[in-house]
């Protein structure tokens, strides 16, 4: 990978952590930016995994307060999403290039799909429990979200978006409460997918250094663009650029 190209992955990367920020959706950024400069679809996947990790992390720290009153829910879930993130993570080591590229447009799309629902998804959510009824789900919120993780180990956009659609449905509580709930899901997901990457020999390192770094830098810019980029517009242009991006795909295969 030449400077030039580790350039571009850093300015992709800037951008997705800013997005990321503002609406969601990052990863339709990165992933076709690392396939652009060349590299295979499985080893793009891989990178791009490793490379978010510090923004999954900061994003959880962010909303640690609101996590404090949950220590509970997160011993019990934190180790569900990190067996399906591990469980996503080798089923895709173990799909070869072949069989993942021919898959790449479908995951494209639907994450554009959960892309495009987000903002319907919290208008629901925000009618349904303004003021946070607490509710119990039990054992059966596990299986949900190790569903959930596996697939956020095997791609990982639009992730979140699930997890939160399975918590707003299981439990009864506000909104804050649940997005911080879902990046400590999130986070285990890919924490866990990532390292079963680390030492596959996939992972294009110079390539997830400068998009970490990059994606840092972007968050923090996207925090301070907060409330004056609107995020439903700049949401929909990833979702439309996202399913661009699939059409490119389906014609390549």
């Amino acid at each position: 990978m030449t400077g030039i190209d580790l350039l571009w992955m850093g300015c992709a990367a800037v951008a997705a952590g800013a997005v990321n920020a503002l609406a969601g959706g990052g990863t339709l950024i990165t992933f076709p930016a690392l396939t652009a400069v060349g590299l295979p679809a499985l080893t793009a996947n891989v990178t791009n995994t490793v490379a978010l990790c510090p923004g999954y992390f900061g994003a959880t720290l962010a909303q640690a307060n609101d996590l404090r009153d949950q220590r509970a829910r997160l011993l019990r879930l934190v180790p569900a999403a990190l067996l399906g993130g591990v469980a996503g993570g080798l089923l895709v080591l173990h799909t070869g290039e072949r069989v993942f590229r021919a898959l790449v447009p479908y995951l494209i799309l639907l994450a554009s799909i959960l892309l495009a629902l987000q903002e319907p998804l919290r208008t629901w959510l925000r009618k349904r429990s303004p003021g946070g009824t607490p509710a119990k789900a039990g054992g059966w919120l596990l299986v949900p979200i190790g569903l959930a993780a596996v697939y956020g180990g095997y791609f990982g956009a639009g992730l979140s978006v699930i997890v939160l659609a399975v918590l707003a449905v299981m439990l009864g509580e506000s909104l804050t409460t649940l997005n911080a709930l879902k990046q400590a899901v999130a986070l285990a997901a890919n924490v866990a997918a990532a390292s079963c990457f680390v030492f596959s020999g996939r992972v294009d390192w110079a390539a997830a250094a400068v998009m970490a770094v990059g994606a840092l830098a972007g968050g923090a810019l996207g925090g301070r663009l907060a409330g004056r980029i609107p995020a439903q517009t700049l949401r929909g242009i990833v979702v439309v650029t996202g399913v661009v991006v699939a059409m490119v795909f389906f014609f390549r295969a």
